[in-house]
């Protein structure tokens, strides 16, 4: 099949040639790009842990004047990709909390510590992981450590293969990028084109600007991570 993957780099280089391996062709098209918040407002300790949901929120703190401070302390990542990315990066005390904000929430929920939970965020975030914490009584300060700025346009070769039809299927990992698709299209003059292969994606809140544009052949991973999307991707689902 020759795929296409969407989200930003480098993530996106990592599934391509995960993809690669399984014997697809893979373009991708980077429509986030990310850009850390230099010396971002982290607010004041103490703090009972740290709490990350993309390894984005890791790279902006590399070199963050406090990030010693913020070595020292417990630190709870959704997924084992964040949670290795965290120890890669200096991080000791490291909790892989669940696939989703959901599960992490309940981790977090049952933590002993009740000081206040550092959360180290993106601009744009998808759920409400205060929200869900302030139900059990816990204390989240949010920290925006990073933002991701759509891209206004596809690559040229992304576009020519899309007007050409020769693009099977495309990968979606965030709604944001999701939506960020649609609109280049939509500026591209492409919109049916691209909504007419097969659409790859991590959840059913992902699938939604899709779906509402016109998508007709949506398919969801059955657990948000990247190796179950791929899985659904080989078993030609």
């Amino acid at each position: 099949m020759r795929l296409l993957v969407t989200r930003p780099e480098p993530d996106a280089e990592r599934t391509a040639a995960a993809l690669r391996g399984q014997g697809h062709h893979v373009d991708i098209a980077a429509l986030l790009r990310i850009e850390s918040i230099a010396d971002a407002e982290l607010g004041s300790p103490p703090w009972s842990a740290l709490v990350v949901t993309s390894a984005n929120a890791l790279h902006a703190i590399a070199s963050h004047p406090r990030r010693a401070a913020l070595l020292a302390l417990p630190l709870f990542a959704v997924g084992g990709r964040t949670a290795a990315a965290a120890r890669a990066a200096g991080f000791l005390d490291v909790t892989a909390a669940g696939g989703n904000v959901q599960e992490l929430a309940q981790r977090l929920a049952e933590h002993g510590d009740r000081d206040p939970l550092l959360y180290l965020a993106g601009q744009d975030r998808s759920g409400d992981l205060a929200g869900d914490l302030s139900a059990h009584g816990r204390i989240v300060h949010t920290a925006v450590v990073y933002r991701a700025v759509k891209t206004d346009t596809f690559p040229p070769a992304v576009a020519q293969a899309l007007a050409a039809g020769r693009i099977d299927g495309v990968l979606h990992f965030s709604r944001r990028s999701a939506q960020a698709y649609i609109d280049c299209a939509r500026t591209a003059g492409l919109l049916a084109q691209a909504l007419a292969p097969t659409h790859y994606c991590l959840s059913d809140q992902i699938a939604e600007p899709l779906m509402a544009a016109g998508a007709k052949n949506i398919r969801v991973a059955a657990r948000p991570e990247e190796t179950a999307l791929i899985a659904l991707i080989d078993a030609g689902a």
